[in-house]
């Protein structure tokens, strides 16, 4: 969520994942402290942005940015697709 609108109040994510404020507020801490996401006041609220060009930390995934998996996740938000009688979907074989 952080990464599709970065003025997203840490409950609402809290809410969307079933997770405690509290939980959450300290994934965002942890991945801020490794240089993750940085944080930003902006009036009475915090801006959140995820740092581009970051890598997994694990040995077997350090090659591989944390930007392309939430790619990945972003093109789930253009809706669902619907099926077609034949079993294609609406955006396939036009």
């Amino acid at each position: 969520m952080i990464s599709r609108d970065a003025d997203v109040r840490l409950r609402d994510v809290a809410a969307a994942c079933g997770l405690t404020e509290r939980a959450v507020r300290a994934v965002v801490t942890d991945l801020e402290a490794a240089g993750y996401v940085t944080r930003t006041r902006h009036g009475r609220r915090n801006h959140y942005r995820i740092v581009d060009g970051t890598f997994f930390r694990h040995p077997a995934e350090a090659r591989h940015r944390v930007g392309a998996l939430l790619d990945l996740f972003a093109d789930l938000d253009s809706g669902p697709r619907t099926a077609t009688v034949n079993g294609d979907h609406d955006d396939q074989n036009p």
